[in-house]
């Protein structure tokens, strides 16, 4: 008879989205997907992302860049990068709803089938065309203020 192995998994949170659109917050004072400004020697969550996603449009997923980011700033060596996912992701994380390109900086995050991201300004006629898309899910980023 054969022992009988168990496992247990600790559960696997993600921020990704398929084939759907992060509009901008209701009441961002953006008009346009604009740059993150520079704040210092020390890189802003919004320059990092923006820097992933500008550079590389449908590469990675939410899920990728919330972890690149976390371990950006925390200085985690390619080594580190296996346990330190593991752990980052078993536990909730915030999506990119709420992130600052789509409070604060104008830009639309389009997630496509295979759940790969890219930033769309809100000028842009994708934009647009993303929001009349009847196939691609809408989702509002998180509003920058509670009331």
């Amino acid at each position: 008879m054969k022992a009988r192995r168990t496992m247990t998994k600790e559960k696997i949170h993600t921020t990704n989205y398929f084939d759907a659109f992060i509009e901008v917050a209701e009441d961002t004072k953006a008009t346009c997907g604009t740059r993150p400004p520079s704040k210092g020697d020390k890189k802003t969550i919004a320059e990092m992302q923006y820097a992933l996603l500008a550079n590389n449009p449908y590469k990675f997923t939410s899920d990728d860049i919330s972890f690149q980011v976390f371990a950006d700033r925390n200085d985690l060596t390619k080594s580190e990068y296996k346990q330190a996912r593991e752990a980052f992701f078993s536990k909730g994380q915030p999506c990119l709803r709420c992130s600052p390109l789509t409070k604060t900086y104008g830009f639309g995050i389009h997630a496509d089938s295979k759940g790969r991201v890219a930033i769309v300004g809100m000028e842009t006629k994708q934009y647009e065309q993303f929001q009349k898309d009847p196939k691609t899910k809408k989702l509002k980023a998180m509003r920058m203020s509670k009331n």
